[in-house]
């Protein structure tokens, strides 16, 4: 599918998304439960994806619920699968189905798309078999397919902190449900912390108790995982949330404002956009007690942004980068490359085409706004959810039409993003296949 963006003038009021990175977790923690009510999970093809491998490992998950995914778990117990995990795009689903399968009675076989196959699992398949477990790349290349299970006979591993918090987030999951525990020490420095802190946080809400160390984690083993009271809650989505803030920020209506529920406050990283924006200069009010964000266009000029924890927020600020004045420099992004696509280089690539002064550098990536006029065009998503998003912010921005072509990616972790924006201004036409 194709979108054509038109520059556009919004106002009104939006409904973030439930938190992917929450619902995965909540989802999993329910697969190691004995059963759990999920309230408000995001239902999308990442999250699904999650949802199916619960009931490869053998738990049922009722998904027919208006607002709750309802869970019957195999109760730290994973049986083999009886055919291949597939993880399809989502990266979070296979590490942590990954570390899962370690402790099945025999061996499990995950695969997904093109995309997902590409990307590094070398250090959580070099961990696991630190630990005992059978893990193989079957190219032998750190690349999915994998075959993994066997079980853990051991509790110390040590894992590089800066390839993808995912693998240590998988860890920690998986831990409670060995005999022994699990004591985590990161060789390097922890990139995308807040996403650790998240499943931290998860983990807690489900009983389960996680130490810090000046090495890394401990977890104790034995232990249960527990259904919270009332089952789990899925809090808003903050990477989400970054483009509808960054959308009322450079395409607001003169004197309107753009409001935004479910913002609860949480342990997410990415609620650093809003700092972000209002160094900026954007007009930014968050009630936390209300759980939402109120946000006014403002003149922005550029800054500098550290994205080694919030990694999501590179293809945001880029595109606001974009149309501030002065140059937004992103620093400390090199893992940002090693998402669904190389996100540095495609949003570098794709506002290029659009007229945006861009410099892209390893571990950097440098916008000019002061020597750019976005001018609108045609530009490819990568197959990138985010990507498609930011260049959506950015097109809302611009002064002529853009078409977005790969734009169905977005039901990866925001199915209503498109109807959303247009229900307040946004001039979006979305042209499916047999329509071109």
């Amino acid at each position: 599918m194709d979108v054509i963006v038109s520059e556009s003038r919004l106002s009104g009021t939006v409904q973030a998304p439930p938190s992917k990175s929450y619902t995965h977790r909540a989802i999993l923690a329910g697969g190691y439960s004995e059963q759990t009510t999920v309230h408000t999970p995001l239902r999308s093809a990442d999250t699904r994806a999650t949802m199916r491998a619960v009931e490869a490992f053998g738990g049922t998950v009722n998904d027919e619920g208006d607002d709750a995914v309802m869970i019957q778990g195999f109760n730290s117990n994973p049986t083999v699968p009886s055919s291949i995990i597939r993880c399809d795009n989502s990266g979070t689903t296979m590490r942590l189905t990954t570390a899962c399968s370690a402790l099945v009675d025999g061996l499990a076989v995950l695969t997904g798309d093109e995309s997902l196959r590409s990307r590094p699992q070398g250090p959580l398949l070099e961990a696991l078999s630190t630990l005992g477990a059978t893990a193989v790349s079957t190219r032998e290349n750190g690349q999915a397919p994998l075959v993994v299970g066997g079980g853990i006979d051991s509790n110390t591993v040590s894992i590089p902190g800066d390839v993808s918090s995912q693998f240590i987030t998988a860890l920690l999951m998986m831990s409670p449900a060995t005999e022994s525990g699990l004591s985590i020490n990161l060789s390097t420095e922890l990139k995308s912390a807040p996403y650790v802190d998240i499943t931290t946080e998860v983990l807690s809400a489900f009983d389960i108790e996680v130490r810090k160390t000046e090495m890394g984690f401990t977890v104790p083993g034995g232990q249960s995982y527990r259904t919270p009271e009332r089952g789990y809650t899925v809090p808003g989505d903050f990477s989400s949330i970054s483009y509808l803030v960054a959308a009322g920020t450079v395409a607001g209506a003169v004197d309107g404002t753009l409001h935004i529920h479910n913002a609860q406050k949480s342990a997410q990283g990415d609620t650093a956009i809003f700092g972000i924006l209002d160094r900026m200069g954007a007009a930014i009010e968050w009630d936390k007690s209300t759980a939402t964000a109120s946000v006014e266009p403002r003149p922005l000029t550029g800054t500098t942004v550290d994205v080694s924890d919030t990694p999501d927020l590179l293809p945001t600020v880029a595109a606001v980068g974009a149309l501030a004045d002065g140059t937004t420099i992103i620093e400390n992004c090199e893992h940002v490359r090693y998402k669904e696509t190389d996100r540095v280089s495609a949003m570098a690539t794709e506002l290029q085409k659009l007229g945006a002064h861009v410099t892209e550098h390893q571990d950097s990536l440098e916008i000019h706004g002061g020597k750019t006029t976005l001018a609108g065009g045609t530009v490819s998503g990568h197959g990138d959810h985010r990507v498609v998003m930011a260049l959506t912010v950015a097109a809302l921005g611009s002064g002529e039409t853009t078409r977005i072509s790969g734009a169905e990616h977005v039901d990866v972790s925001f199915p209503e993003f498109f109807t959303q924006l247009s229900r307040v201004g946004a001039v979006i036409e979305q042209q499916h296949e047999s329509h071109k």
